[in-house]
């Protein structure tokens, strides 16, 4: 298979359905693409019913291209990563995973266009976090809700305002920033760095004013990038937690029991927001994000420091903290519900909490007049009851 093969299916794949973001390729099932969140075949002429894995292994080997580096990984540890350029069309980030001796690939289509937080209607507190001078900014979340677009967006809103040096280590790059008003190195792990750490301790050399980690994945970038932090430097990074309390708790079980309250010190010092993100199904197609926003005061310092207890919890904190931009996913999910851009059943779905968001979803029914139960229609007195039929 040659690679002008390779650039023809991935463009009729892209091709296939409107608003594509992710190209599976999958052992026994067809070609497939994601939009909205669902999976769709891609048609082809004469069609593929059933990849075989020689048709798989041959593709994910092509798009590793004789890498030495990548087949070692992808032999030693069952998976790589890669990015693809599909020339005037798209760029991929490609992973390539072995399952039951098989080979599969997912493709991640990468946006050419650098997001704006206007555009992508992000809540305010993003706009204070391309302001912040120093510290850390921690955007959190599973796979594929969209912490790479959020933080791309800040990283747009600086290079917008500010004269700065921004450095970035990233698996792969994803957006590629122009220089505006910022200057912008973005660097690729296996190409440019080969970790994490190694990659951001050479940007403590590199006179930055701002990094960007792809991703913490171990106990050196953290620590790294807390003294990065501690001198001077704002680290955006993102960690696949669900909330602020996990993101917390997740950063200190990388470090030993009796460096714990150190760690914790350094935390309350440096961390200025933790944002943690969902992307939901909306009404009207596609998909839309819900966010639960931290920012660091006096309270979330000292429960860094001391831990969670009745009545201090984070989720406690954020709740208080409404006037200074923090946001619960639950009332940020009734807002969006209030606003209809979801349904009712994927609000309860997502909710952190599904009897604060029902109450919440009742609340704006009674707002619009309408009915919260369908429960008044069966509440009728039974006039028979007690009374016996004559025969």
């Amino acid at each position: 298979m040659r690679k002008q093969e390779i650039d023809y299916i991935l463009t009729k794949m892209l091709d296939s359905q409107k608003n594509v973001s992710d190209l599976n390729i999958t052992v026994g099932k067809p070609f497939q693409v994601e939009t909205a969140g669902v999976l769709i075949v891609a048609e082809f002429d004469p069609p593929f019913e059933k990849l075989t894995p020689f048709q798989t292994e041959i593709f994910a080997l092509n798009l590793i291209n004789h890498d030495r580096r990548l087949t070692d990984i992808l032999i030693n540890e069952g998976s790589c990563d890669l990015s693809y350029e599909l020339p005037g069309k798209a760029r991929f980030r490609v992973n390539v995973f072995s399952q039951k001796s098989n080979y599969s690939v997912a493709l991640r289509k990468l946006e050419a266009k650098i997001p704006t937080c206007k555009e992508l209607n992000l809540p305010d507190a993003f706009y204070k976090m391309a302001q912040e001078q120093n510290g850390i900014i921690l955007v959190t979340g599973a796979t594929g809700t969209g912490k790479t677009t959020s933080l791309a967006a800040v990283l747009n809103e600086m290079n917008e305002q500010k004269s700065i040096h921004i450095i970035t280590l990233e698996d792969p790059v994803e957006y590629a920033h122009p220089h505006k008003k910022a200057t912008f190195n973005q660097r690729e792990l296996g190409t440019d760095f080969d970790t994490f750490g190694s990659g951001l301790r050479a940007a403590l050399r590199q006179a930055p004013k701002v990094i960007l980690v792809g991703e913490m994945r171990d106990r050196e970038t953290v620590e790294i990038a807390l003294s990065a932090a501690e001198t001077g430097h704002l680290v955006l990074a993102t960690l696949h937690t669900v909330d602020a309390g996990q993101t917390i708790n997740r950063i200190l079980g990388m470090f030993a029991t009796e460096e714990d309250t150190q760690v914790r010190i350094r935390l309350a010092d440096t961390v200025r927001w933790i944002v943690c993100q969902r992307l939901l199904p909306r009404e009207d197609g596609g998909r839309v994000a819900a966010f639960e926003i931290m920012g660091a005061n006096m309270r979330v310092r000292d429960t860094i420091l001391h831990g969670e207890s009745d009545g201090k919890t984070f989720q406690d904190i954020i709740l208080a903290g409404k006037a200074f931009g923090m946001v619960t996913f639950d009332d940020y999910i009734i807002d969006l519900y209030k606003q209809g851009f979801i349904s009712e059943e994927s609000a309860k779905a997502y909710a952190s909490n599904k009897g604060a968001v029902g109450r919440g979803i009742d609340a704006v029914k009674n707002e619009r007049g309408e009915a919260t139960t369908d429960i008044l229609g069966k509440l009728e007195v039974d006039k028979e009851y007690g009374k016996f039929k004559k025969r």
